[in-house]
């Protein structure tokens, strides 16, 4: 029996497994069972993993079930004392699974570690990182969960089995923040640790962003609302403030991936909304920025309106310098 199960669903992923696969063969910490969900795929996805020569390496087959099902069918197949999610096209540092194991076992009272998320955009043909904010909420972390889920993906968490035995499955019914709605539910039970680095490779794809955007909306709204009817009462007064953070969230996508006007009229709508909700929005910087980017797209082409932004960040970089 090896130490950790790492879980990874697959669907027509035949691009990225290979380099997905390698980022976890090559961690410092090598006891673990790397069990892969052929989730349905059409593609050369079985193929390519039966040309994968390790002993670590479980494939199970089934008819397609989603991310969710993948996940807990790779769950009912896991040995291992502690479990780790990666999606087909994520990557990790190769120290992500030494680190957390660590970390956990530095804190027996802890069912969850996690570390910090880089974006991987790849544009014309290169990659391009953007590190996540640093966030270092650690023990009881349920409140903070609750305005917004600051693990950001499903391919960073290393959870204790124990811990998932008490929580259960993934939600099989949700398309989409599945990830948000089970570390919400880890959190009512389980003390979070942090790892201090960004491990976590997380791919951005632009691809079909707007109708993803409309499946996130709703699958997060029903997530918000099935964790406040959860919640304790002391906890319900952070409403306002997880739908602020909602809104503002989907005015950033359709900002960033919206080809026509349309989509740049639901960011104002969330915008909007946002400001509804909670007026002191409109002090927040980002805020400001994110209205100035909706009223620039109003009147100019995303190339323009872009360029625009980044000659501002590059004038307020260089302000302390000239002082």
């Amino acid at each position: 029996m090896s130490t950790i199960s790492v879980i990874i669903p697959a669907y027509n992923a035949e691009r990225t497994i290979l380099e997905t696969i390698k980022s976890v063969q090559q961690q410092t910490f090598s006891d673990f069972e790397l069990i892969v969900i052929n989730d349905g795929s059409i593609d050369q996805t079985l193929e390519i993993l039966n040309s994968i020569e390790d002993p670590r390496l479980k494939i199970f087959s089934y008819r397609n079930g989603g991310l969710p099902v993948a996940r807990n069918r790779g769950i009912s197949h896991a040995t291992g004392e502690f479990i780790a999610f990666l999606d087909a096209d994520d990557l990790w540092t190769e120290d992500k699974l030494q680190l957390q194991l660590a970390a956990l076992q530095q804190h027996p009272e802890a069912g969850v570690a996690y570390s910090w998320t880089s974006f991987m955009e790849e544009k014309e043909g290169s990659l391009f990182f953007k590190p996540c904010e640093p966030v270092f909420f650690e023990g009881n972390v349920y409140a903070n969960l609750l305005v917004g889920d600051f693990i950001y993906n499903g391919s960073n968490t290393l959870i204790r089995k124990q811990a998932i035995e008490s929580t259960g499955e993934f939600d099989s019914t949700l398309k989409s923040c599945e990830d948000w709605d089970y570390w919400l539910r880890l959190a009512a039970r389980w003390h979070f640790v942090v790892v201090p680095k960004h491990q976590i490779l997380y791919r951005r794809s632009t691809g079909a962003m707007s109708s993803k955007v409309e499946v996130m909306k709703q699958a997060c709204i029903i997530v918000m609302e099935k964790a406040y009817r959860a919640a304790p009462p002391e906890l319900q007064y952070l409403k306002n403030q997880t739908f602020t953070s909602f809104h503002k969230y989907c005015a950033d996508l359709y900002l960033k991936h919206s080809t026509n006007l349309s989509g740049v009229k639901e960011a104002g709508r969330h915008l909007w909304s946002a400001v509804r909700l909670q007026p002191q929005t409109l002090l927040n910087k980002r805020f400001q920025k994110l209205i100035l980017k909706f009223l620039l797209l109003r009147i100019f082409s995303p190339g323009i309106t872009n360029n625009f932004l980044e000659l501002i960040t590059k004038i307020r970089a260089r302000q302390p310098l000239t002082q």
